[in-house]
């Protein structure tokens, strides 16, 4: 600065300096005194700028010094700025000469003391429960017994191996490990990534999907787990469709984590003993659970064994339940010869009678009788009809005859057309007449045929005689003195020769008008 200002001499006039000359003197002077500087102080107002870069405010009692982080800078930032918290600011000093003023680069902001990290996690806290991610209803209850367990801790710190060391104790499973940096500033980032890649995961894929995830790191001071206490982390536990344990630091530390997952555990060897049950207490559970079954089996079996007794002991006895009824069945059995033998002397004596009806002789007589009624009614018929139709036609002769000498002209035609149209008539009923009564006396015939017996013979029957007489029975055939069997073409005499039957020829119907 010395160099560019020359002290002036008396008598003349100082040194005239540009703007721009100017505001470059005070910028190499201000960045060659303060380049790398630390700055404690409060966050006044935050404006984020459309383009990315964040401009804040550092102030204290007295003074304000406007700060900036450019868009690249502040997606590194670990610790974002709000108003009203107490931080550290590292970066460099810097000038605008466009508005003629001062402003600090930050590049890396931390709070100031753990006093501003408890408030800054207390607004958080509440902000996350305002939205409902610390719900009771909305956490999910853990399996069981898992099958496959997630794991997102540090590969090589103790957490792993006290972990998978009670795991081994109580009931062994299959556990996947996904390495993260649990402290420093990858801490959450990466612990967020973990925890969405488990859940990307398909069930049934080459990489099993787990059943459960364990979100573990060993103790330290509120710094070392603040990555626990990001947003970040705790909205991807909270959006985690995996059940979820959080094991983060001991008993009294607490994180933001704790809060949104389903279940906390106070060590990550807790964690351990919450995700799986002890084989040897649950093989014992299961065998105490089958003692019980059986033995209240076994008793069941027991009551209803003695209930089965008592109601065994208020039946009858068989024997009494069946005496009466083997009583009656003796009396039926005595009592059915009887009316075995009155229903067969009955049927015989049914069939006795049937049978006489149907004796040859007794048919013959009938047939005849018959047939000399249909023959006299026969004889009666042909000449009274016949006398009928001359009678008719003789008083319609007389008739025509009165009506030729009454009217000879015209009314003497229409009478002779309706004579010959009432003796067409006429003819046309008798021989209808006669015709009905002939197809009567065919019915009348075929009956008689029918009823006879030689009808029966065609059949295969043969009517066995023996003096005489029509033998039905083997007795009357041993003491008849000679037999005669006749058949559909004749008879035969055992030990003569066969006599032929010759059937007579039946009656010839004669003409009404013969």
């Amino acid at each position: 600065m010395n160099d560019l200002i020359d002290d002036p001499q008396p008598g003349e006039n100082a040194h005239e300096f540009s703007v721009t000359e100017i505001s470059g003197a005070v910028k190499r002077v201000i960045e060659g005194e303060f380049g790398r500087v630390r700055v404690r102080g409060e966050v006044g107002r935050v404006f984020p700028a459309r383009s990315g870069h964040l401009y804040f405010d550092l102030k204290d009692q007295r003074n304000v010094l406007a700060s900036v982080s450019w868009k690249g800078q502040v997606s590194r930032l670990t610790v974002k700025p709000e108003e009203g918290m107490e931080v550290v600011a590292t970066g460099r000093l810097t000038t605008f000469g466009s508005q003629s003023k001062y402003q600090l680069n930050v590049e890396d902001i931390r709070p100031a003391g753990v006093g501003a990290l408890m408030a800054m996690l207390e607004k958080r806290k509440k902000a996350l429960q305002a939205e409902g991610l610390f719900a009771e209803d909305r956490k999910r209850p853990l399996p069981y017994l898992p099958d496959v367990i997630g794991v997102v801790t540090s590969p090589s710190g103790a957490v792993i191996r006290d972990i998978l060391h009670r795991l081994r104790e109580r009931f062994p499973r299959k556990v996947l490990i996904w390495p993260v940096v649990v402290q420093g500033d990858a801490c959450a980032p990466q612990v967020a990534a973990a925890i969405e890649g488990f859940n990307r995961l398909t069930a049934g894929g080459e990489v099993p999907r787990p059943d459960l995830l364990i979100v573990a790191r060993g103790g330290g001071s509120i710094e070392d787990l603040w990555g626990f206490n990001e947003e970040t982390v705790a909205r991807a536990a909270a959006a985690s469709k995996i059940p979820l344990i959080s094991a983060v630091g001991h008993q009294t530390d607490t994180t933001l984590i704790d809060y949104v997952s389903d279940k906390r555990a106070p060590t990550p060897t807790a964690a351990a003993e919450l995700a799986v049950p002890v084989r040897h207490e649950l093989l014992a559970w299961v065998e105490g659970q089958g003692a019980r079954l059986s033995r209240a089996a076994s008793r069941a079996v027991g009551q209803r064994r003695q209930r089965l007794a008592d109601l065994t002991r208020a039946l009858p006895r068989p024997e009494t339940l069946v005496t009466a009824a083997r009583q009656r069945l003796d009396y039926a059995e005595a009592r059915l010869p009887r009316a075995l033998r009155a229903l067969a002397q009955g049927k015989r004596l049914t069939l006795g009678r049937s049978a006489a009806a149907l004796r040859p002789a007794t048919l013959r007589r009938a047939l005849q009788g018959q047939r000399e009624r249909l023959a006299g009614i026969a004889a009666r018929l042909a000449p009274g009809a016949e006398r009928t139709i001359r009678d008719r036609a003789r008083a319609l002769s007389n008739a025509a005859a009165r009506l030729r000498a009454a009217n000879p002209g015209r009314d003497l035609t229409r009478r002779r057309d309706g004579f010959e149209a009432l003796s067409a008539r006429l003819t046309i009923s008798a021989t209808s007449q006669v015709n009905s009564w002939g197809r009567r006396l065919d019915a009348l015939e075929r009956l008689r045929q029918s009823l006879g017996y030689t009808e029966t013979l065609r059949r295969g029957y043969a009517v066995v005689r023996g003096d005489g007489a029509v033998v039905t029975s083997k007795s009357r055939a041993e003491h008849a003195a000679a037999l005669e069997i006749e058949f559909t073409d004749g008879r035969l005499r055992l030990g003569g020769k066969p006599v032929r039957k010759d059937k007579p020829p039946p009656p010839k119907q004669g003409s009404l008008f013969d």
